[in-house]
This record gives structure tokens, C-alpha cells and sequence, in this order.
């Protein structure tokens, strides 16, 4: 169970846990800000009336065109509510790619404006290959955790359960946030029901040249992101031994290696040389926000087998790419494609 303490001095004051009546502050906390519930994604919108008569409290949708169900507990049991939201997973399970166009304009949305607002790139050509729920609640029982766990880990469905609980103490009010299972394990977990399977390849990217230069990392060996916790939390994927392709924003694939180091902050990584990164490339993006774990750059290592210049960067019509630092590659033609332009065979990685 979650405790919030306040320090004064040598003494610790406790918080008093307030029960979640805040339901509609947080429902539009989340529909603001859906990282709160670990979704990197965009609203369609709220309320959503299903076919059954029934109302969805949130529908958002990832970066991979994938619908995200977030429901809040309300004066419902927890077995009622997981009950609810597989209820609603159902109906959502059978909306087509022309049906969640039609859902969003019927809310007066423009899904391909909002969707590049948000990811600065095309809409996926195919929505709702898959879909995740969220129950949003001050806590479950235990048996309604396993329950999810079960759901989620052996039986792929994307469900989780995202804890919100309001303290208050001498007439202020804190928030705190925390989540059941890892969101992007769960994620995972479905998508690979509707997806090929991982090629083993990892695909990283750092946005747009003028956010991480190409030669920079190419020359000495690294990749980097910096931001908030939740886009360089992306690197402790990696570890060493890892295969990676690299894709810069705007233009393609640059390069394939192998990860050499772990993520460290960029004022800890050492280069091969025993050179401190920030020594050898004492840039703004590396060095800005140094003192702030939040919000400082980290890095790993990388030993890059084969690369090429911007000018020359390798790619296709509708080669993978997303807004992910980090994730997996299951496109088969784009993994092809990248292992024969980077010259990559099997057992010589």
C-alpha cells in the first residue's frame, strides 16, 4: 500500500489516504495527460457509447494505432469493473480500421490531424490490430490482481490496472500514481497475438537530426535520449549483446550495431577510449538538465558494425517506424530489407 509522508525536519508526518471521489478531475487529469497511466497515445474521446447501450469513460489510442479502454472504478466492485471492461474490450475487439475513422468523426475528431500533432507523422495505415484496457482505481483486491496478472501473463490480454490515491494533510492534497504491471509489458504481451513474431532486432530512434546529431553517435559509439523518465525509461531495454537498427526522423535507416554498454546518464558515460562522453562532446543535448535525473540525457553504448550518411539513409514505402526511443521490430519486409542493406547475417551479428 502506497503512504505519503511530509518531512519536517527530524520528524516524519503522515498523510491521511483520502478515498478516490475524485473521479472526474481524474478522468480529465488522464484525458489530459495519458502518460499517468503509462500511454504514450492521443484521446478519441469520452464517454463513448458502445453498441450495447453501454459507456466507455476513455478511449485513447497508442502510437501504433492501437485503441486503449481506461475506466474508472466509480462505486463498482473490482470484479465488476474488470467484468466491465472486458465487456467493452469486446465490442472494441471488432471495430475495423473504418469503423475507428467513423467513431472519431462522429466526435468531430480528425483523427490523422491529432495523431500528427501528437507523433509529427502519418497515421498507421492499419488501426485497432489490437487493444489494451486500464482500470483506473485507489486499489483492488488481491484476488482481483491475479485476476489481471492471469488475464495479462498467460492468456496476452492487454489489461492492467493504474492506481490513483489522493493524500491530504495540514489542507494540501497530493496525487500519487502507480500501475499493477509494466504498461509496455503489457502491451506487449497482445500485441504479439496480431503481430509476427520479434526478429530479434530492436529498432532505436532519437527524433530528428537537429535533436541528436548522426555523427556524433556514429563516431563515438553511442545512442542517446533525454526528455521525462517516461522516453528514456525506454533504454533499460537494452542490454548489452543487443542487435539495433538506427532510424532518424525525416530520413531513414542509418545504421546497425550492437549495444556495448547499458543506459548510464551522459555525464557517466565513458567512452572505449576511457574519453567521459560529455568531454568528447560537450553538446547541449547531452549536457542540459545534467543535475536532474528527471530530465537529464542518458546513453548507452554502441558498437556500430555498419553505417551510412544521412544523404544516403536506407528506406522504403511503409518500412517500420514509430515514435518509440525503443522498441521491437516484427515487420518481416523491414527486417529483410534492413539486414540486407547494413550487410547483417545470421550467426555473423
Amino acid at each position: 500500500m502506497t503512504r505519503l509522508f511530509q518531512i519536517n525536519g527530524a520528524t516524519l508526518t503522515p498523510a491521511k489516504r483520502k478515498p478516490l471521489d475524485l473521479e472526474t478531475k481524474i478522468e480529465a487529469w488522464v484525458a489530459d495527460d495519458l502518460t499517468l497511466i503509462g500511454v504514450d497515445g492521443i484521446v478519441i474521446g469520452r464517454q463513448i457509447t458502445t453498441d450495447h447501450g453501454k459507456f466507455i469513460d476513455l478511449l485513447a489510442m497508442d502510437e501504433d494505432g492501437n485503441l486503449v479502454i481506461v475506466e474508472l472504478k466509480r462505486d463498482r466492485s473490482p470484479r465488476d469493473i474488470v467484468a466491465q471492461v472486458l465487456d467493452y474490450a469486446s465490442w472494441i475487439r471488432r471495430l475495423s480500421t473504418g469503423d475507428v475513422h467513423a467513431l472519431a468523426l462522429s466526435l468531430d475528431l480528425s483523427l490523422a490531424k491529432a495523431y500528427r500533432d501528437k507523433f509529427g507523422t502519418s497515421l498507421p495505415q492499419t488501426l485497432n490490430a489490437s487493444h489494451q484496457m486500464v482500470v483506473v482505481a485507489s486499489e483492488v483486491d488481491e484476488g482481483t490482481k491475479r485476476i489481471i496478472e492471469y488475464l495479462s501473463e498467460e492468456h496476452n490480454v492487454g489489461i492492467n490496472a493504474a492506481f490513483f490515491n489522493v493524500f491530504d494533510a495540514d489542507g494540501r492534497e497530493w496525487l500519487t500514481t502507480d500501475a499493477l504491471l509494466d504498461q509496455e509489458e503489457v502491451k506487449d504481451r497482445a500485441v504479439k497475438k496480431a503481430q509476427a513474431p520479434w526478429s530479434g532486432y530492436y529498432y532505436v530512434t532519437g527524433g530528428a537530426e537537429e535533436d541528436r546529431p548522426w555523427e556524433d553517435m556514429r563516431q563515438h559509439g553511442f545512442f542517446t535520449a533525454s526528455g521525462k523518465q517516461f522516453f528514456t525509461k525506454r533504454l533499460d531495454q537494452l542490454s548489452v549483446g543487443d542487435k539495433v537498427f538506427y532510424y532518424q526522423k525525416k530520413n531513414g535507416y542509418l545504421g546497425y550495431g550492437i549495444v556495448t554498454s547499458e543506459k548510464v546518464a551522459a555525464s557517466d558515460h565513458v567512452l572505449a577510449d576511457g574519453t567521459p562522453l560529455i568531454g568528447a562532446v560537450p553538446k547541449a543535448y547531452l549536457t542540459d538538465n545534467a543535475d536532474d535525473p528527471d530530465n537529464c540525457a542518458y546513453v548507452v553504448g554502441i558498437d556500430w558494425q555498419n553505417t551510412v550518411a544521412i544523404t544516403d539513409a536506407r528506406t522504403f514505402s511503409g518500412i517500420f517506424s514509430n515514435q518509440n526511443v525503443v522498441c521491437k521490430i516484427r515487420h518481416p519486409e523491414t527486417v529483410d530489407y534492413l539486414k540486407e542493406q547494413f550487410g547483417v547475417r545470421e550467426g555473423q551479428e
